[in-house]
């Protein structure tokens, strides 16, 4: 059996059999069938409950004569990524704003809540990341289809469509920057996955490590370089998503 946070312990006492049930379905075998649900799905889906509780909170709460204090700090972050994308992508930036904010939300959260005694970031397991990573991936692509349309935004893929190049030139050209631009792709999603896992595992190896050694003192500076790293390594995923995204829906000229 691994070893299980007190929340993971009660999802698994609860929801242990529909989960291997449809595990099962899916033709995957549960290394643990009493304990089918890992510590890192466990504190992600915490984290999502948090949002949506916080989100449902500020909702019914907003108020143009007086605003609260958390109200002030989301219009803030809402502020923040709002500026930075239209920096980046332009002036029609403003309908990406709600999935980068709460991209950058669920990240911060998930490499901050590790710090809080009897949890776990899950954004020290692979598996987070990735799903992160592969979120924004398919997002990019779909706002760049939507904007442009399937066969234009393919057209992107095939090197520069200028009509003053002769056609011997463009498909040989084609041909060679197809899979050029596949393999670059995808290693985005490997590029944002390794980046953040790797540096949020790794500030939890040191944090542990200095606590065992030296309880007092100590310990506070790597706490206090572990918040800087969580709040570093989410302002990049979510300004590279951002970066990726203008790709995506830039206007030719």
């Amino acid at each position: 059996m691994p070893e299980q946070l007190w929340f993971t312990e009660i999802l698994n006492r609860f929801f242990a059999g529909p989960v291997d049930d449809l595990l099962r379905a899916l033709h995957i075998e549960p290394k643990y069938p009493q304990a089918p649900i890992t510590n890192a799905f466990s504190m992600e889906l915490l984290v999502f409950l948090f949002l949506v509780l916080m989100f449902v909170l500020l909702r019914t709460r907003l108020s143009v004569e007086s605003p609260g204090g958390v109200q002030h700090t989301f219009e803030a972050l809402h502020g923040f990524v709002n500026g930075q994308s239209e920096e980046i992508i332009g002036h029609h930036s403003e309908g990406f704003t709600p999935f980068l904010a709460a991209l950058m939300l669920f990240i911060l959260i998930s490499n901050l809540i590790g710090l809080i005694p009897g949890f776990e970031s899950p954004t020290a397991s692979a598996e987070v990341p990735f799903g992160c990573a592969i979120l924004a991936f398919l997002y990019y692509h779909a706002q760049g289809i939507r904007k442009k349309g399937l066969v234009h935004y393919a057209a992107h893929f095939l090197g520069p469509s200028d009509s003053s190049i002769p056609w011997a030139i463009r498909i040989p050209l084609a041909v060679l920057m197809l899979p050029i631009e596949i393999i670059s792709h995808m290693a985005r999603v490997l590029s944002l996955t390794i980046r953040l896992w790797a540096n949020m595992f790794a500030g939890d190896l040191v944090i542990m490590a200095f606590f065992s050694m030296v309880a007092i003192g100590v310990p506070i500076i790597f706490l206090g370089l572990h918040i800087f790293v969580a709040l570093l390594q989410t302002y990049i995923f979510v300004l590279l998503t951002t970066v990726y995204l203008a790709g995506a829906v830039a206007e030719e000229h």
